[in-house]
């Protein structure tokens, strides 16, 4: 039995994004993978934020102007965090 309890599919995507948050301050970080509901990316061990905190995220290099994230630290492991998007219940259905 799987012990994978996502309910999103994950594409493997690899992309810049900018993320802030006061254990990193303002960083560009490599994704790893994305999801409907989230994304992974790639931090060093010593720059990771505990369980439970807040980022806010916006991918860099692909549109002019891209949406601020807010999203939260669900998952971490030994080479990056894994984030779930915030508020996606009041996007555009």
């Amino acid at each position: 039995m799987s012990h994978d309890q996502r309910k999103h599919i994950r594409t493997s995507l690899q992309c810049k994004i900018k993320i802030i948050h006061p254990a990193v301050g303002e960083k560009i970080v490599k994704t790893r993978d994305v999801s409907d509901g989230g994304v992974f990316v790639v931090l060093d061990p010593d720059q990771i934020p505990p369980i439970g905190s807040i980022v806010t995220g916006q991918v860099q290099g692909l549109m002019d102007d891209a949406p601020i994230l807010e999203m939260e630290v669900v998952r971490i492991e030994p080479s990056g965090i894994g984030l779930r998007f915030l508020n996606q219940e009041n996007e555009i259905d």
